[in-house]
């Protein structure tokens, strides 16, 4: 598909649920959000809290310095509003934006059948070449943030390019970035795309191999950038501690966030160069109940959005004994 069809039938998809909506003062408790300009996302009963889910992940993002879409959540942690960055807040013209599942001639059910090589290689073909190479540690940071987060839902119609001409393609910000290990139906869910042939949450030296030969990142670059992501999901902590304390339902979820978010932490450690407090531990010193895991023995299911038919499988995840 030509890049410069500037108004892509990509649509919007992922595990969740999404509405673009005239109306949607009655969905909060404060102020009216313009929303020719907003995405607004509700949690479900499959996916309770999703929205605080994802706000807080997107500020453990926002934390590392790159492009970030930029959220809001309501009080009670279930409507979650995403501020659109395909809108030029000067003219409100429309920016031409492509997703990586239509420019790699996918389909939306095959959003998960690709490989973060080929992500390098459309980067390469399109961005400009002064710009490949915050293009690539843009792309690195993206892939960290999965790991550190446990974002099984990292596919290609979750990365994109955004541009106003065929001369200033970009990689857009991050977007749809979430703990989608912490609910059941996808625990057992492995990456959302490829590195080296494989989806593994242990595949750590395949990590530092596609970092360095497909994005031209060096080891001692790797670390600095590790060390920007845990940083980062550590300044994230404490928001995270306090909503699970006071916003009323959250704990259950919250808590499996952030055994999540510790596993991340382990997941990075060949690249990090400084150390990080077990935040389980520290959550059961400070009175909240233990955090552990969703079970992993959840159905079996790869991050299907529920507003789509099942899809096609290639590969299937057997349930855990």
């Amino acid at each position: 598909m030509d890049l410069m069809t500037r108004y892509a039938a990509s649509g919007v998809s992922g595990v969740v649920p999404k509405f673009l909506t005239p109306e949607t003062q009655a969905l909060f408790r404060k102020g009216t959000v313009p929303t020719e300009r907003h995405i607004v996302k509700a949690s479900s009963e499959r996916q309770p809290f999703v929205a605080l889910n994802e706000h807080l992940c997107m500020q453990a993002a926002a934390a590392t310095g790159i492009d970030v879409a930029r959220t809001m959540v309501s009080d009670d942690g279930q409507v979650l509003v995403v501020e659109r960055f395909d809108i030029n807040p000067e003219t409100l013209q429309r920016k031409g934006f492509e997703d990586f599942c239509s420019l790699l001639g996918l389909t939306p059910d095959d959003k998960y059948e690709s490989t973060w090589e080929r992500a390098a290689r459309l980067t390469r073909d399109y961005v400009p070449k002064e710009r490949l190479r915050e293009a690539n540690e843009h792309l690195a940071v993206t892939l960290l943030l999965t790991y550190a987060l446990g974002n099984a839902d990292c596919h290609t119609k979750n990365l994109a390019f955004v541009y106003d001409s065929f001369e200033d393609v970009r990689v857009a910000p991050v977007y749809d970035m979430l703990t989608i290990l912490a609910y059941d139906a996808y625990a057992n869910n492995p990456p959302g795309m490829y590195v080296d042939g494989r989806k593994d949450w242990n595949g750590h030296k395949a990590l530092w191999r596609f970092m360095q030969q497909h994005l031209g990142i060096e080891p001692a670059r790797q670390r600095e950038l590790v060390d920007r992501v845990c940083g980062a999901v550590a300044q994230a902590v404490p928001e995270l501690l306090q909503r699970i304390r006071h916003t009323v339902g959250f704990e259950p979820v919250g808590l499996r966030m952030l055994w999540e978010w510790n596993e991340g932490m382990n997941r990075l450690r060949e690249r990090r160069t400084f150390s990080l407090p077990n935040w389980v531990d520290e959550a059961q010193a400070q009175g909240l109940p233990r955090p552990a895991p969703a079970p992993r023995f959840a159905a079996r299911r790869i991050g299907e959005s529920p507003l789509l038919a099942p899809r096609r499988r290639t590969r299937s995840i057997v349930p855990s004994p």
